[in-house]
């Protein structure tokens, strides 16, 4: 369990609110919008209204307190901008910041973020790759040149097992989990474990052996 400081409750916000929430996190949102923070509060261990902008209100905050502090304002980047400076000289051990543009990425590190997250365009970049191929159920993207993929079984895999398959050797790739047709995921992969028909696969790779062994183009 964190303790993690949200400045901004529009939409974005309230849906990294509610994620955080349910991880069990322990969550001070704030907002200049009284009417936003109360669609929080059901969510939140505390709240405050007021403005991110001004020195005084955030020192008396005591962001330092905050093992993350998260800067969830998209409409106005100059907000965004001082708010992300403020909470760094006000002592914050750990700031992310939101960015709808990638040009704004480099003020903010200059300004203090530690972290800078692009929401839309990380899910746009989701999107795309998970709808890429019929084969491909989920994706995550691993920094570097690895992926995790969620993939349906092979034909050429049915009906055998890693070990027959040579799967580690032969294609450099991972398997972290099997799920069989309709069931949960099992992440712990017994190797002589049969790859059965309509079941599906996660792996953790290089993105060239992914896209060679697995045949997807992404």
């Amino acid at each position: 369990m964190k303790s993690i400081l949200v400045v901004g409750a529009g939409r974005f916000g309230m849906h990294l609110i509610k994620q955080l929430h349910a991880a069990g996190d322990e969550i001070l949102v704030v907002d200049d919008s009284e009417e936003r923070i109360e669609h929080a509060l059901d969510y939140v261990t505390s709240s405050l209204i007021g403005d991110a902008t001004d020195e005084d209100f955030i020192r008396s905050i005591g962001v330092s307190n905050f093992d993350v502090c998260i800067v969830a304002i998209g409409d106005n980047f100059q907000s965004s901008l001082e708010a992300t400076s403020l909470l760094k000289e006000s002592g914050a051990k750990f700031v992310v910041a939101r960015a709808s543009r990638e040009v704004h990425e480099k003020f903010l590190l200059r300004n203090g973020a530690d972290a800078v997250i692009f929401p839309e365009k990380q899910v746009a970049e989701w999107t795309a790759v998970r709808y890429s191929s019929s084969n491909i159920l989920d994706y995550i993207d691993v920094p570097g040149e690895y992926s995790i993929f969620e993939v349906k079984v092979p034909d050429a895999w049915i009906g055998k097992n890693p070990i027959e398959l040579k799967i580690r050797q032969n294609t450099h790739l991972n398997i972290l989990g099997v799920r069989c047709k309709g069931g949960d995921l099992n992440l712990e992969v017994d190797p002589n474990t049969v790859f059965e028909e309509g079941s599906s696969v996660m792996v953790l790779g290089k993105d060239s052996d992914i896209k060679k062994h697995l045949h997807l183009n992404y």
